[in-house]
């Protein structure tokens, strides 16, 4: 297994070595980062590339020591200055962060405050850092209260393991426990006494449902029979009216006499009791129609339940049956489960006890060393207390003197002088008054110079009359242009950069790219930038590290990645990059990032590539060295591997680059 080899020639400013992070959650363990290892180096930009979820922001977030209360440094180690960072104390942090690591976070618009003017935001850090002698004052007790922070900070970071790592054993024990319990007699028939109540209202619920089925067939019918029903008693209703009608017209007839009158009446009545009779005839055969199909509901609905009779006692036989094997199965013992649970809460019991003890124990190992620490402290601070108080006296002394000769000479000029001399002597005792203020303290004007400086040098046009404005004055490229002047206030070493762009449009996007390059020329800088986009890093990195599952999956220098990738996951990455060149189709990559509460056996990527073997899903590959300056973890580079091609768009790419970069070159020659 190789192992990324450190450039010699090259100043390490960060060394990430083996880390591993985990977050605890309601629904378990995360293991967000496992096992990453990179090197940063001076005046260098590293990108670290891959998927949301893949480990890339809390890899940075751990460096800057900003990680949410769930998260847990499992192991590992991140080296700056000579210290791990991943044991330092806040108080560390706080002298860190800002000052020499300074981070760029995605969205500009939540990173500042949209009701305070951007300058004063820019200065707010200046002007809380502006006493210059408590900052010497700090300065010179920093070596003495580092260590003394740093030791308590061992005690936190020491208790904190013992207490995870029990929380972890209980969380276990009480699984085990879950799992034993499961396998006793009585929960076993538990088990299967729930099934046969599952499996019989499954059955039953056949029955209801064919019963409701039927059901609502005779409901439709109910409704046609009483839709058929209104429409015979309306034609009844207006029978009897039009008989009413006639038998007025016969009886206001005058050509006929009082029998002819009777013997009419009586034929219109008849009929209209003929023609009611026969209506009413019709009503009752439709109801009559309704009693086939309740008989063949009520046949088939008995017939659903003596088949769910027959089913559920079948059933019933067959989980009886398996109770009965259950019940009589020797080698399952209640008293045996029973004392390998009682073994199970003892060990932990002890486990619990020598936790305890161990870090009692590390508190009295530390006693002493803290009480050493906090007596040199004590010195140091008296020792610093009298260093800047001598200091700063010396600076009132010399202030004082010149201030002196200059009030001479001022009064001389004044008495025989000329108006010049006397202006440039005023000037003179202003200027020694306005040194002197600059040498204990930072002014709100020259913070407010400072940060006019630095929005000019990110590129803000009329820095001095944007420096009164609001964030909301300002477009998306220029409030990220704002929180990177933030960051440079403070002069830091290293930038973080955590998706700066990804909010912008590709237009502004290259913008802030081109800034940072001149950032990263002009200052010195060295940058960790990182982005989920391969495309966005092509002409700013100078190493290129792909991280999938929380691991570091392929690492090397920018043209390496770019013109010779050798992981699957790289390729899929760059083949999902639109490209005007190519006239191949882009490829997305097909399913999702694993589940990294049960991280994936073998190679994480192997369910989602279309180059994975059976070792893929059996065993991690290593890092493989493919040159000094580059590795990649896939089994593709074993020498037993089959020989794979990667996919054609990705070679075109190369190829036609390749061809460009020739062309460029014959050119300048």
């Amino acid at each position: 297994m190789a192992t990324i080899k450190k450039v010699p020639e090259k100043e390490v400013v960060i060394s990430v070595q083996d880390l591993r992070i985990s977050f605890f959650t309601d629904n378990g363990r995360v293991h967000a980062v496992r096992g990453v290892s990179f090197d940063l180096y001076k005046g260098e930009i590293l990108c670290i590339v891959g998927e949301s979820g893949s480990g890339k922001s809390v890899s940075a977030k751990t460096i800057m020591g900003i990680l949410p209360g769930n998260a847990r440094i499992d192991s590992g180690s991140i080296m700056f200055e000579g210290e791990d960072l991943t044991q330092v104390s806040e108080e560390e942090f706080h002298r860190i962060r800002g000052n020499k690591i300074g981070m760029i976070f995605q969205d500009p618009l939540s990173s500042l405050n949209p009701i305070m003017k951007v300058g004063k935001q820019i200065t707010e850090a200046v002007i809380i850092n502006s006493d210059k002698m408590k900052q010497k004052f700090d300065d010179i007790i920093a070596p003495t209260n580092i260590k003394y922070k740093n030791d308590q900070a061992k005690i936190f970071h020491k208790v904190d393991g013992i207490q995870t790592a029990i929380a972890l054993r209980k969380k276990e024990t009480k699984d085990a426990i879950a799992n034993i319990k499961a396998t006793s007699k009585r929960n076993q028939v538990k088990k299967l006494k729930a099934e046969l109540r599952e499996e019989e209202i499954k059955i039953n619920r056949e029955a209801t449902t064919l019963l409701k089925k039927l059901d609502s067939v005779i409901q439709e019918e109910k409704k046609k029979i009483s839709f058929a029903q209104a429409e015979i008693e309306t034609k009844i209703v207006l029978k009897n009216n039009e008989l009413k009608e006639a038998i007025s017209a016969v009886k206001a007839d005058k050509l006929l006499n009082e029998e002819e009158k009777s013997v009419k009446v009586k034929a219109l009545t008849d009929a209209f009791k003929n023609e009611k009779s026969q209506l009413e005839g019709n009503i009752a055969n439709l109801e009559t129609g309704l009693i086939p199909l309740i008989q063949d509901r009520d046949e088939k609905v008995e017939a659903a339940k003596k088949v769910s009779l027959e089913k559920i006692a079948v059933k019933r036989d067959e989980k009886n049956k398996q109770i009965a094997a259950v019940l009589a199965d020797d080698s399952i013992s209640d008293a045996v489960l029973k004392e390998k649970i009682r073994e199970l809460k003892l060990t932990l019991r002890d486990d619990k006890a020598k936790a305890k003890r161990e870090i009692a124990d590390y508190k009295i190992e530390m006693k002493p060393i803290l009480r050493e620490d906090k007596a040199k402290l004590k010195v140091a601070k008296k020792e610093a207390k009298a260093e800047v108080k001598a200091y700063k006296a010396d600076l009132v002394k010399k202030r004082d003197e010149k201030l002196a000769s200059l009030s001479e000479h001022l009064k001389s000029a004044k008495a025989n002088g000329t108006k010049e001399e006397i202006k440039k002597t005023e000037e003179e005792i202003a200027k020694v008054k306005a040194e002197y203020v600059d040498s204990i303290k930072i002014t709100r004007s020259e913070a407010k110079k400072m940060a006019i400086k630095v929005m000019t040098e990110v590129g803000i046009p009329n820095a001095e009359r944007r420096y009164k404005q609001y964030p909301f004055e300002f477009s998306g490229g220029m409030r990220q242009r704002i929180v990177i002047a933030i960051a440079l206030t403070q002069n830091p070493d290293i930038l973080i950069l955590d998706e700066p762009t990804t909010a912008l449009d590709v237009t502004i996007q290259a913008q802030i790219l081109e800034l940072v390059n001149n950032l990263k020329r002009n200052r010195n800088l060295s940058a960790i930038f990182i982005t989920h986009d391969l495309g966005v890093v092509a002409n700013m990195a100078d190493r290129v590290a792909v991280m999938y599952a929380g691991k570091i999956v392929e690492y090397g220098l920018v043209n390496e990645i770019f013109y010779d990738p050798r992981h699957p996951y790289t390729w899929a990455l760059l083949s999902s990059i639109p490209d005007i060149d190519s006239k191949e189709r882009l490829e997305a990559i097909p399913g999702t990032p694993p589940n990294m509460i049960f991280p994936p056996v073998g190679d994480a990527f192997a369910l989602r590539s279309h180059y994975a073997m059976s070792v893929d899903f059996k065993k991690e590959p290593p890092l493989f060295q493919v040159s000094d300056t580059h590795f990649a973890a896939t089994w593709l580079l074993d020498p037993r591997a089959p020989k794979a091609q990667m996919p054609k768009i990705v070679s075109e790419r190369i190829r036609i680059s390749l061809a460009r970069a020739k062309k460029e070159e014959a050119k300048v020659k």
